[in-house]
Order: structure tokens, then sequence, then C-alpha cells
């Protein structure tokens, strides 16, 4: 675990800002004691923690607008929280800063059966949004292994998926509107419940970009039909790379499957004993794969899934035979991560995305990584659209594996640059792969994101030293060359 080192907040500073916080909210609305403030000091990703100097807990559009105000005037950095599910820190406190928890702004305001939408606060819970439109049929189709828990705010913020984002999209592909506050305080709606919205597609720019350019008041998000039916094969591999080669060839054959995923056999062998999901353990790799629609329409699908696996090499096929074994399934993949508490003290979660074909390299390429810092990896993929999530597992009692691991998740990252990719599919950048942005990213393209940045928060107090390294810090982590002793573009800034 790494706390932040960071100057101490004064005491005459904390009493500042808490006192002109509980000016313009209710008491219970103001957390400043440790105690009650540890709970916040980090995300998902709990080897980095900060405590943060206040929290707050606006529970309306109002208060937010005045916890605004308040951290404008006082120049205090915000950062806004969900539910706290993510993993790459993006919702890590800063330590003279505020967090701004959006908890208590969990109404679903409305629900449009006939237009097939919700309108809902950023603290309702993702899978809440589908339970209340199951009574109509409808429900929600991004669905985050955390759905449970993680809130529409969150999703938003990070572009959340899941494993039924290959037919039925991201976050971003399912929100028509967000109804935001700027640091300055006025509220402004992105995108439109009509199938378009005059002026820049700003609301594409805002979903994913993790509380960096405005505070989410309310979301209309898309509902779409329950399939009459769904299916799900399982099929064997004993081969990692045949297994990797099959997901392409189920895309080749022009079949979209509802999901797609990928488990190699140290995550099978991890999940069995969890969830006894009937998974082959002896297997090197498995693939779920799902078809949705009506009976006739999945009958078909899986036949020519089921072909197309056998003749890429699959050892055996099973196919549920119920909603029940389907969900079954479907638990083993949903329960990866927490899994992986049955065989490793801690792991590493990583997040990067890769064009499909290029699947067999890029687990061929891990192994060898897991050789190079001897660690163990549990590979988990969304593999229909090719985001991975290897999970690396390590004890951070011992010396050196944390670090150890965040090198292993480094190598991850610039691998799928390497093959075409990107550093992050779904779960952002945050504090945990800022330093792969310097891999990716030129200075031209890192200036052009600061620039959207100021656009919307000039004074950069909203999550600020997230998601955007500073051309300095390319330059520390030696992915940005120096000529001279000058950066390139020495105007572009260093907050």
């Amino acid at each position: 675990m790494t706390t932040q080192s960071t100057p101490a907040v004064s005491p005459e500073r904390r009493q500042q800002v808490a006192a002109a916080l509980h000016a313009v909210l209710p008491p219970t609305c103001v957390l400043s004691a440790p105690e009650d403030t540890r709970p916040y000091e980090c995300d998902g990703l709990s080897a980095y923690r900060q405590l943060p100097m206040i929290v707050v807990l606006p529970a309306s559009e109002e208060q937010v607008l005045a916890v605004l105000d308040v951290c404008r005037r006082l120049h205090v950095p915000i950062v806004p929280r969900g539910a706290g599910t993510g993993l790459s820190g993006g919702a890590m406190p800063i330590a003279d800063g505020v967090v701004l928890s959006t908890a208590r702004l969990n109404k679903i305001v409305r629900l449009d059966a006939y237009s097939r939408m919700a309108v809902v606060q950023p603290g309702v819970r993702n899978l809440a949004i589908s339970e209340a439109a199951a009574p109509y049929g409808l429900y929600y189709a991004p669905d985050p292994s955390s759905q449970i828990a993680c809130t529409i705010g969150g999703n938003v913020a990070e572009n959340s998926g899941g494993v039924h984002c290959l037919k039925y999209g991201l976050t971003v592909h399912n929100v028509l509107r967000v109804r935001m506050a700027t640091i300055e305080g006025d509220i402004v709606e992105l995108g439109s419940e009509a199938p378009d919205a005059p002026g820049l597609d700003l609301l594409a720019a805002f979903i994913g970009s993790e509380g960096m350019l405005g505070i989410v008041l309310e979301v209309t998000v898309k509902l779409v039909p329950k399939p009459a039916a769904a299916r799900v094969i399982m099929a064997s591999f004993d081969d990692v790379t045949a297994g990797g080669n099959a997901v392409a060839d189920v895309i080749a054959a022009g079949i979209i499957p509802a999901g797609l995923e990928m488990m190699d056999r140290t995550s099978s062998r991890m999940v069995e004993p969890f969830v006894r999901a009937g998974y082959d353990t002896e297997a090197a790799a498995i693939l779920l794969c799902e078809a949705d629609g009506t009976a006739a329409e999945v009958e078909e699908e899986i036949t020519r899934m089921a072909a197309v696996l056998r003749a890429a090499g699959a050892g055996a096929i099973a196919v549920s035979t119920s909603e029940a074994e389907r969900l079954k399934f479907w638990s083993g993949r949903k329960n990866a991560f927490p899994a992986a508490g049955r065989i490793s003290p801690d792991y590493y979660c990583m997040d990067g995305t890769i064009p499909r074909k290029h699947l067999a390299r890029v687990l061929q390429g891990i192994a060898a990584m897991e050789h190079k810092h001897g660690l163990r990896c549990a590979n988990v993929f969304h593999a229909g659209d090719g985001n991975l999530h290897p999970l690396i597992l390590f004890d951070a009692n011992q010396p050196d594996e944390l670090r150890r691991a965040e090198a292993f998740g480094a190598d991850i990252l610039a691998l799928c640059v390497e093959v075409g990719g990107t550093i992050t599919g779904e779960h952002g950048v945050g504090i945990e792969k800022i330093d792969s942005m310097c891999v990716q990213f030129t200075a031209a393209e890192l200036n052009a994101f600061f620039a959207l940045k100021r656009a919307f928060d000039p004074l950069s107090l909203l999550n600020p030293d997230k998601a955007i390294p500073t051309l300095n810090r390319c330059a520390e982590f030696g992915k940005m060359r120096v000529t001279g002793g000058v950066l390139p573009h020495p105007d572009l800034p260093r907050f």
C-alpha cells in the first residue's frame, strides 16, 4: 500500500474551508474528522491512498452548486466520486482538496417505457436501472462486473462497459444526455433525448473524462428490450493461442455475440471453487459466447458459433440449457476479481484494448512477462472487443512486489500500444496509467487534451493531476524528448 506523500494541510486552511462549506450545507453533509474521511481515501485501486481534507455529500443540485462556488472562491481542488468501485485511482483524494460524493443524488427521476429511456441522478446504481425497467420488459445494457454497486455517474466518468458491450456498446453508446455543472456553477446539458443535438458533440467528449470537466447531475440512458431468449456456449481449448484465434474467427464469420469472453486456466482454477460454474479447469483457455434474441435466432446463432469454435480447435463445448445455467456460466466471469483473493493476497487489474487479431500474440507476450517479473497473471478478457483485464497477482507485504506488479502492468500496456491498441478500455487512466499516457500520445496530442480541459476548467480545480500527464512528467518518465534542456511545446501547462 502506498500513501501519497503530500504537504500537510494547515489547521487554519482546513478550518477556513470547513467553515465555508458548513455555511452552505447541512452538518450531516460535511465530513472532516479523519475517522469519517478514512473510507474515502481510495477507490478500487487500494494500493494508493490519501486522506482528503474534507468530504461533502450534497443531496441536491443546489447543494452541488454551492460546493462548487465555495471551492472556486477558495481555490480548493475537487475530486468527484461515485461508489468508489473504479480501478484506476481516478477517485483518489487530494490532500488539500474536497471529495464531492454524488451518493445521495440517487433518484430515478423518470422512466419512459414508451420512449425506452430513463432519467436518473448520478448516484443511482447501474443494476437499479434494470431492476426499475424490468416490469416493462426493458433493461440497461452496459453491465460492468461491479454493476450491483457502481453508479451511473461513475460509469459516465469512466465510460464503463461490461460483458455485453460487444453487441450493445459501452456507456457512450447508451447515454443520450448528460446534465452537468461546470466549475463556474453553470448547468449545461450535453446531448439530447432526440436522435441528435445541435452544436459540437461534447457529450462524447464528456463521457470518459473522469470528473475533469464537470460534475454529473443527471443522466438520460437508453433502455433496450429484454431478449426473449439467451443461451451461452462454454468452449474449452487446450491451447491459449487457439482460443485467442477462435475469438477472431467468430467475428470474421459475421457473428456478433451478445457476449464473448475469455478466461485462461489460472482464472478458471481460481474461480471454479468459488462459484462452481462447471468450468473446465484443465483447459488452457475457455470462451463464453452468448447469443440472445428470439428463440429461433438464438438457436441459429448457437449452431453457427459452435461450428466456428469446433473448427478453431475447441476440445469440448457445453451449451446452457436453462436461464439458471446461463447465469451460472456467467457468474464465474463476473466474480473473477473477488475470486483472485483465493490464490493471492493482492492483485493488480490492468485494462488495455487491442485489435482482436492480436489476442494470441498478446497472451504469449504476457506469459513471457510472468517470467520477466517473477509474478503470476490470471487473464480475463472482454475478448470480443479486445478489452483485456489481466490480473497481476502479488503480495504487497513482500518487499518490491508492488513495484514489480506496476512494472508488469506498464509492460502490458506498452505491448497493447505496440500492436495498435490503447492503454485503457473502460477503467480510465486516473493515476494508475498516467505514465503510460506518455507511451501512447505525443506532446501535440497531450496539448489538445489540456486545451479541452482548460476550456471546461480554466483553474484546473476538477480532479487535477489525473488522467493527463504534463510534459515534465513524461520527460522524467523517459518517454518525451528533451533537446538542449528544453521540452517541445514549452507553453504546455504544467499544472
